[in-house]
């Protein structure tokens, strides 16, 4: 299965300090194989948030990416699965045939990798699409990277603005929903999408896109911005 104990062993964790934590969601419908790949992910310093037993689980949205054990995909639906999860976060399949990767890429994935390739190795192929990366399958030897290209036309709609705007100041979701009258699972869906389209993460990166894009409240300026409650 590629993680067994001498992968895992190999695996050390990170020593750089202050780098960010990446948080993974985890979709995975066998407990052995479970145990395995969150032991692999947290030793190399990879949290898991949430574990799930089929892709129509809600996912976490505090995730920076989704990995999906292939074995855990409703066929024939299994592509239109892929494309879903890809819409909101960066999803890597961990898959048990070569010739399945690229269709899981076609589909939306952000990389596909064998199960069977070690620890390390996933461990490097999730830190890799979550930093904007595509990781392209590969049989043996470390799986390929190459540079995710900018895509177009990702712009975000005005409500999209304002939710990003309000969680710059530091608003939870529970307050974003009052202040902008709509409910807590509308605010989540909009971070879903906002994170999508600008391929950020966290709330840190949330807030720095939020400055660059010139979205918070300058010294001595206004407060965020109050809106009409429409959804």
């Amino acid at each position: 299965m590629g993680l067994d104990q001498s992968a895992k062993s190999s695996v050390q964790p990170p020593t750089s300090c202050g780098a960010p934590v990446i948080r993974t969601d985890l979709v995975v419908n066998s407990s052995v194989f479970l145990i395995g790949l969150v032991e692999t992910l947290e030793t190399a310093g990879i949290k898991v948030v949430s574990v799930r037993t089929s892709p129509e689980e809600d996912p976490s949205w505090l995730a920076d990416a989704v990995v999906i054990d292939a074995d855990a995909l409703s066929p024939p639906d299994e592509l239109d699965q892929i494309a879903k999860a890809a819409q909101y976060t960066a999803v890597l399949v961990l898959h048990n045939e070569p010739a399945a990767g690229t269709s899981y890429l076609d589909a939306g994935a952000s990389g596909a990798i064998s199960k069977r390739e070690s620890g390390e190795r996933i461990a490097d192929a999730v830190r890799a699409v979550t930093s904007g990366a595509y990781v392209c399958p590969s049989e043996c030897g470390a799986p390929p990277v190459v540079e995710r290209p900018e895509l177009p036309g990702q712009q975000l709609s005005e409500r999209e603005e304002q939710v990003l705007r309000q969680i710059s100041c530091g608003l939870t979701h529970g307050q974003i929903a009052t202040r902008l009258g709509i409910s807590p699972h509308t605010v989540d869906t909009y971070v879903k999408r906002i994170r999508a389209k600008l391929g950020v993460g966290n709330k840190a990166e949330l807030t720095r896109a939020a400055l660059l894009g010139g979205m918070m409240k300058q010294p001595g300026g206004a407060a965020p911005d109050s809106v009409d409650p429409a959804a």
